[in-house]
């Protein structure tokens, strides 16, 4: 027994999240109300425009799903008010991005309300960093606009059910409780009638509507739902918290208290990699030259590439994080980074996912706050992108589209500031 028990022990010390007591985890509920969003509806009730931004991943990002969904029904409760829309959401990112691309995306717009969706797409992560990039968010918009009201909003997927079906919220939400509480923002979980549903045989989380005549189908695949189903479900719960939060409280000017969390990624932001020096190898692409930067002109402004092994990307800020929002897709390689002259570290850009392009990002390790000197070099270590695409059953049709071993670049991600 002692080995098992030992093993045991391990486990749950490498894995917190999968083994997470349920009375360490906040409970369910479908609204908080906290201190509400008086100024948001203050300005709908009395006729004023108002400019949501909804900040979040792909479940949000999706057309025709619970963001234009709610956006309707808002329209049609406030038809004396102009409801502008920001969509903030991309896909496959979570809070550590956001932290970084908050200042451009989103209050470049001056939004009067701010709805913050990365439960799912944060779920694995450590609450520690939970709490320094959520709140990092927070401060950042009051910082700004402390008129500005925010609203935590939770989605779902199918691997979280068995935790909401004993009234508690997963990890990350738990973790994203915690920031809203001391702040006192209002948080929506829109899925707790999904679980309800499923619960008593109405609903399946993943499969086709043809298969399930007699239920709602959830899902395609246990995460992304159908507009008709799962999303049409996330913004009837979207519309019940909005009944609840228009009654409550009086307008007020936010006011940012002591952090909550020290380090805290405030500070976070993105600087363009036009202001950072970088070999010749490294040339500008844009939509009409390029198809990758036509693929992801909603993306990049602003997009360079070099496809030559050696091609240098060299930053220096003073700080304690840095990193990069690039591609990642069927010719793209991989870098060697070296940071303050240690020995380099590999840092691929071609994954199981890379049978398209799409924009992603990476971190590099914190750092101790000063001024640090960072080398990107374009790596002619070749990868094996045959046998990284086989971990999803996926195979090469055309080695022409993998062949190149390129980089791309976008924005640089910083918690500091660039430096000459």
């Amino acid at each position: 027994m002692r080995p098992l028990l030992t093993l045991f022990l391990l486990t749950l010390a490498y894995f917190p999240r999968l083994y997470a007591q349920p009375d360490s985890l906040a409970p369910a509920r479908e609204c908080t109300v906290r201190s509400g969003l008086p100024n948001f509806f203050q300005k709908l009730k009395s006729g004023r425009p108002v400019t949501i931004a909804y900040f979040g991943g792909s479940i949000t990002e999706a057309g025709n799903g619970w963001r234009e969904q709610s956006l309707k029904g808002l329209q049609a409760a406030y038809p004396k008010s102009v409801i502008t829309h920001i969509n903030a959401a991309i896909g496959g990112t979570g809070s550590d991005l956001g932290a970084f691309r908050l200042r451009q995306h989103v209050l470049a717009h001056a939004p009067d309300l701010v709805l913050v969706e990365f439960a799912v797409n944060d779920n694995g992560k450590q609450p520690a960093l939970i709490h320094r990039t959520l709140e990092g968010i927070v401060r950042q918009i009051w910082r700004q606009f402390p008129r500005t009201d925010i609203a935590f909003v939770y989605t779902l997927t199918g691997a979280m059910a068995p935790v909401l079906e004993q009234g508690k919220l997963p990890v990350s939400a738990t973790a994203m409780e915690k920031v809203a509480e001391y702040y006192g923002i209002p948080s929506i979980h829109m899925g707790l009638e999904v679980v309800k549903l499923a619960q008593n045989g109405s609903l399946v989380y993943r499969g086709k509507p043809e298969e399930y005549p007699n239920k709602l189908v959830f899902s395609t695949d246990n995460v992304h739902p159908y507009p008709a189903t799962g999303h049409r479900l996330y913004a009837e719960a979207f519309a019940r918290a909005m009944q609840l939060l228009q009654t409550q409280s009086r307008p007020h000017t936010h006011r940012l208290a002591k952090p909550l969390t020290a380090g805290n990624w405030e500070r976070a932001a993105m600087a363009s990699i036009r202001e950072v020096p970088r070999s010749i190898e490294w040339q500008e692409i844009t939509p009409t030259t390029d198809t990758v930067a036509r693929q992801l002109q909603n993306r990049f402004a602003y997009l360079v590439k070099a496809g030559r092994p050696g091609a240098k990307l060299i930053i220096r800020f003073k700080g304690t994080q840095l990193g990069l929002y690039d591609v990642m897709g069927p010719g793209c390689g991989q870098y060697e980074v070296n940071i303050d002259g240690q020995p380099a570290r590999i840092y691929p850009r071609f994954d199981e996912y890379c049978t398209y392009y799409r924009s992603n990002y990476f971190l590099l390790p914190e750092l101790p706050d000063g001024i640090h000197t960072v080398e990107l070099t374009l790596s002619n270590e070749p990868l094996d992108k045959a046998a990284i695409l086989q971990k999803r059953g996926s195979t090469i049709n055309d080695p022409r589209r993998y062949a190149e071993n390129a980089g791309y670049a976008s924005q640089v991600l910083l918690i500091g500031e660039l430096v000459d």
